[in-house]
């Protein structure tokens, strides 16, 4: 499309789709200097599962963390969970603003941003596992330092996210590298886990707990030597558990720097191929509302929006598995496919609490999970790519669609865990017990069956309007394809003439 050529419209205000273009070319051609090497996708997805890995430890440990051994009552922990989430989620757009608003540097345009906030986000993630040595102040603590935590992170996440679109032009690379990333981000989910479960689980241990729960209304069940020994002994593993949560903050942090070294190393940032140099760039406000009325990206992020409140385990095998299924079937199949298979070992997990059960689900649901880490991310340059089209003057507005997607994400999850913790907080638990309230039980029952089944539906009935098949990705790359080639030829006879 020639610069300055109108789009046509419908008498609905609707865009056309651009005709296919006149020449054929095989869909799977990959223009040489597109690809990417095997080196390159690794080093861009071990940069991003560093978040991944504080990510896993925060969502398996934090509330545990501040109910046992920050000791805030559980209303404060759900504040601090339900607020600091909220805050980055708020983040994410104003983030995404000063993404379009960042200059070109050697290094690229998102970059600087990943590489100059990673040793605050280290900072800041050691302090949020930090114990002050006062009490009244500490749900302020926590959460100043959550809320400083994911405004940094989201510095970090967003451009990340947003790299995607500028590691390749091709789709076939981008999706190959985003199976890359989401296989990394996988295994450091196992392994912020592991990290931080093998370092702290000796402060988790069921030694410093007496035969009957050390509240007030058992401490009158034993003589006073007694209660002051238990109380004692609880303090020394107190003490313990401090250190082993600050030992294990380290560490991640540690891995946090070395996996944003090696992808700054790896990774070489590409500027946008589609538009000129010359084009103008429309004012941001005007671009995202072109962004939130494109409905393919609605489609899809309310659709992946209820499922990321269902699912939050793991599925490193099951990558590759759903990599080859979206190659063959198409990714809103994939999709479909992925997210339901979860629901039955969901409902299972519920009537049959069983520790063999247990694990058989947390297997199985390891498919839905690779999918639902997988296919969202791989969907979504198929939406920037078909905005482009729709929009062919917009230009840098990639960071809007991942910034908000990643907005809709984390309210989400902010949500579903202050809604779980006040739900505990009103079943009646009680911190620092080693025994709680059979309503406890029974309250997780239903926040681990009944809720996700209900959001999974959801999120696939909205799923039904997402309008990218695979006959719209292929014909949108080959007209993206004709209008890469145009943007070069309307640059270089701009140098020839500005030479003459």
């Amino acid at each position: 499309m020639a610069k300055g050529e109108r789009v046509p419209h419908t008498p609905a205000g609707k865009l056309f789709k651009p005709p296919e273009p006149a020449f054929n070319k095989p869909p799977h051609q990959t223009v040489l200097d597109q690809r990417l090497s095997f080196c390159s996708k690794l080093c861009f997805a071990i940069g991003g599962a560093p978040n991944q890995v504080a990510g896993s430890a925060t969502a398996f440990f934090l509330q545990i963390y501040l109910l046992d051994v920050a000791q805030i009552n559980p209303f404060q922990a759900s504040m601090v969970l339900f607020i600091g989430k909220a805050w980055g989620a708020m983040t994410d757009p104003v983030v995404g603003f000063f993404i379009t608003k960042s200059k070109w540097t050697r290094i690229g345009r998102l970059m600087p941003w990943m590489v100059g906030c990673t040793p605050f986000v280290v900072v800041s993630y050691f302090y949020l596992w930090f114990v002050p040595p006062f009490t009244n102040g500490r749900f302020i603590w926590y959460l100043g330092f959550y809320c400083l935590y994911q405004t940094l992170i989201t510095c970090f996440h967003v451009p990340y996210s947003a790299l995607t679109m500028f590691l390749s032009a091709d789709q076939k690379e981008r999706d190959s590298a985003t199976a890359y990333r989401m296989t990394l981000e996988v295994l450091g989910t196992l392994v912020g886990a592991a990290i931080q479960g093998q370092i702290v689980a000796s402060a988790h241990t069921l030694k410093h707990c007496p035969h009957h729960n050390m509240s007030t209304g058992h401490l009158g069940n034993g003589s006073g030597a007694e209660i002051v020994k238990r109380i004692v002994h609880s303090q020394d593993f107190l003490s313990h558990a401090k250190e082993v949560y600050m030992i294990a903050a380290g560490v991640i942090g540690g891995v946090f720097l070395i996996c944003t070294v090696v992808m700054f190393l790896g990774v070489k940032e590409r500027d946008d191929p589609y538009i000129s140099k010359t084009e103008k760039q429309i004012p941001f406000h005007k671009g995202f509302i072109l962004v939130m009325r494109h409905s393919p990206y609605l489609s899809l992020t309310a659709a992946f929006l209820f499922i990321s409140v269902a699912i939050q385990v793991s599925a490193v095998v099951s990558i590759p598995l759903w990599q080859w299924f979206l190659e063959r079937f198409g990714k809103k199949t994939a999709a479909f496919c992925g997210i339901t298979w979860i629901m039955p070992f969901t409902v299972m997990l519920v009537f049959i609490p069983n520790l063999v059960v247990a694990y058989v689900v947390a297997v199985s649901s390891g498919l839905s999970v690779a999918a639902s880490l997988l296919l969202p991310w791989s969907m979504l340059p198929d939406v920037v790519d078909d905005f482009r089209l729709a929009n062919p003057h917009c230009k840098g507005f990639e960071a809007i669609f991942y910034s908000f997607y990643v907005f809709f994400t984390k309210f989400a999850a902010g949500i579903s865990l202050g809604v779980s913790t006040l739900c505990l907080e009103f079943a009646g638990y009680d911190t620092g017990a080693c025994r709680q309230p059979a309503q406890v039980a029974y309250t997780l029952k239903l926040l681990i069956g009944a809720a996700p089944v209900a959001f999974i539906v959801t999120g696939l009935l909205i799923l039904l309007l997402y309008p990218i098949s695979e006959d719209v990705r292929l014909r949108n790359k080959l007209c993206l394809e004709e209008l890469r080639k145009q943007g070069s030829i309307s640059s270089r006879t701009l140098e020839d003439l500005s030479n003459a």
